[in-house]
């Protein structure tokens, strides 16, 4: 790549160049510049050392070691009696659910088991 021309480089304005060069680096203040580096600390190394053994195994791990298996369906669907079982409680709990007491036939209660009276609680204190 060839540096361009003079006359293709931009244009400094007069003021900002006579600024420039009557520029006086006493005026500007003194700053220390602090370098922070944190290093790592002695676990966080020993950490990276097992990751990287860990995945150094797994990149150099040879599947052709491994032994073919056939895997066993152990939960296998429930036959047809649990399933209609199943259907009867659900019907029975809908019928509870949805039953309309509109249907129901007015009843009196009549008590057939009065309590004592007087005389017959007196007579039992006495015998």
């Amino acid at each position: 790549m060839a540096a361009p021309a003079l006359k293709d480089l931009p244009k400094v304005a007069e003021t900002l160049k006579s600024q420039l060069e009557t520029f006086d680096t006493d005026k500007l203040k003194n700053a220390n510049t602090q370098e922070k580096i944190i290093l790592p600390t002695a676990e966080d190394v020993a950490a990276e050392k097992t990751q990287k053994s860990l995945f150094a195994g797994i990149e150099s791990f040879n599947p052709s070691n491994l032994k073919h298996t056939e895997t066993q369906e152990k939960n296998p669907l429930p036959d047809k009696e649990a399933i209609e079982k199943e259907k009867e409680k659900n019907d029975f709990i809908a019928g509870i659910e949805n039953f309309d007491s509109k249907k129901l036939k007015h009843t009196e209660t009549c008590e057939k088991n009065p309590l004592p009276t007087k005389e017959v609680i007196e007579e039992e204190k006495r015998g």
